[in-house]
């Protein structure tokens, strides 16, 4: 079954959203670890720094692997 450029945008939309939050609860955790002391919004922000290129990274590599895919048929 094909997956569709829109259905694409979404897995990567969902994977971004659950890996910020995921990412938010680790800085929490680790950042006093090494004496890094900020507070929730600076998490907040350095998350979001990264939100735009994981998006892009998982739909452009899902986008890749679907061409993969349909290219082996």
């Amino acid at each position: 079954m094909k997956q569709s450029r829109t259905m694409s945008m979404v897995e990567a939309a969902a994977n971004v959203v659950f890996g910020y939050v995921l990412a938010i609860g680790t800085q929490i955790v680790v950042f006093p670890w090494f004496g890094i002391e900020t507070g929730l919004a600076e998490h907040l922000t350095i998350g979001l720094a990264f939100v735009g290129v994981s998006l892009a990274r998982g739909y452009l590599l899902r986008r890749l692997f679907e061409a993969i895919r349909v290219r082996n048929r």
